[in-house]
């Protein structure tokens, strides 16, 4: 259904209006969030693939949302996000030359990001002010910030 759309067409929905592409990839996400929740109900692992860039794409652009979401004004500057993926390549976005870094594993971000896993158990580098104060309230989905969870929460 989505190969005819127009991917720069606004999609009204829950949230503001997004595009197309936007909107697609929210859904992804969030389709896999709650089905990250459900292989941990089950006792399940999903298996990391090179489809978690997705993921990891959506929780780095939504930085500024996680701010508006707490009610924070988004501090000026940028963070930079290396990732690396499953099959080893590494994913960047961000000013390779500033001071805020998180570094890690592609789905150990993911997990933060969507507040599947505490970031104390997501064995992420996070270096610098902005780093910090944005990887304490990241969240990828829409709404109001969620409770997350707690730390070791998971084995």
């Amino acid at each position: 259904a989505s190969s005819a759309l127009d991917l720069s067409a606004r999609c009204v929905w829950y949230g503001p209006p997004m595009s197309a592409r936007s909107m697609l990839t929210a859904r992804l996400m969030e389709t896999w969030a709650h089905g990250y929740d459900i292989a941990d109900a089950v006792g399940a692992t999903p298996v990391a693939t090179h489809r978690l860039r997705h993921i990891a794409h959506i929780g780095v652009r939504a930085r500024g949302f996680a701010f508006a979401a707490n009610k924070r004004e988004l501090p000026e500057g940028d963070v930079r996000v290396e990732l690396v993926a499953p099959d080893g390549d590494v994913w960047t976005w961000g000013d390779a030359e500033g001071s805020n870094l998180v570094q890690g594993n592609a789905l150990n971000f993911c997990l933060a990001v969507t507040q599947r896993r505490h970031l104390d158990d997501c064995n992420l580098h996070v270096e610098g002010a902005l780093a910090t104060q944005w990887m304490s309230i990241a969240q990828a989905f829409a709404g109001a910030p969620g409770v997350g969870r707690e730390k070791g929460q998971f084995a």
